[in-house]
């Protein structure tokens, strides 16, 4: 299965990549650090701040496992009350990455000596 993965950089800026051999990803969880070579980016480091799976539910970082779970929130991930003390019993994911997970967000921890991205190369024009 496909893992689409959002990396914000330093500069506030996010790229974003498509994984298909994800199973080197399996097991991982919220908080852990990743080395770049997994997706294909040498000398890089990155943690993983969050997720959500194929149905769009977030994963949850106080939520052990990979299946989903009802969890009874007051705020925070998965639940924007509309007033103060609303407490709601939402569908949020385990905090490991498994095989129903679609979607990771990381961000960058250590630089590596190339860019994420190259730059696009600009059109030429006719003068």
């Amino acid at each position: 299965m496909e893992i689409k993965i959002n990396i914000g950089q330093e500069d506030g800026k996010t790229v974003q990549l498509s994984l298909q051999e994800s199973k080197a990803l399996y097991g991982k969880k919220i908080g852990e650090t990743i080395k770049g070579e997994l997706l294909d980016k040498s000398g890089y480091e990155f943690i993983i701040t969050g997720g959500s799976n194929a149905s769009g539910v977030p994963m949850r970082a106080d939520v052990d496992g990979i299946g989903q779970r009802k969890i009874l929130l007051a705020g925070g991930v998965g639940y924007r009350p509309k007033r103060a003390g609303i407490r709601a019993r939402k569908t949020v994911c385990g905090n490991t990455v498994g095989p129903k997970t679609a979607q990771l967000n990381m961000k960058v921890t250590k630089t590596g000596p190339k860019p994420l991205v190259a730059a696009p190369e600009e059109p030429a024009t006719e003068e």
